[in-house]
């Protein structure tokens, strides 16, 4: 079974450099990371994704169009069992309200401290095993 992980960002950059962080974890099939670069887009995807294989989506908040926040209820309804952190580089506390209210399970602050995400995706890998 593949595992997916869907990152939602605008910035071409962001892809790539989720692609370096991981490029391991990728390469020897641990999880497949998938890219969408607007929020419509990844409802989609999510939406495509029907198995359990989808362990977790990584969103930016501030895109052009349809904001991560405004994605949130939507990807939430569509897939309730898909936990959903958000991503920011405005990490002050009515953003992570606002997260949290519409239902993500986390907030991480840019720069993003790799660490902390690795250990996030690690759990998740070890609740869909």
């Amino acid at each position: 079974m593949s595992v997916y992980i869907l990152v939602v960002d605008d910035e071409p950059d962001v892809e790539a450099l989720f692609r370096q962080q991981f490029r391991r974890d990728i390469k020897s099939g641990r999880f497949t990371m998938e890219f969408a670069p607007s929020a419509p887009a990844a409802l989609v995807r999510a939406a495509e994704i029907k198995d359990p294989s989808l362990i977790l989506i990584l969103s930016d908040i501030n895109m052009p169009g349809m904001s991560g926040l405004e994605m949130l209820p939507k990807v939430r309804a569509e897939r309730p069992d898909v936990p959903v952190i958000m991503i920011t580089a405005y990490g002050d506390a009515e953003t992570r309200r606002k997260a949290i209210e519409r239902g993500a399970v986390g907030l991480l602050t840019k720069p993003i401290d790799f660490a902390l995400l690795r250990h996030e995706i690690d759990a998740r890998l070890g609740q869909a095993a």
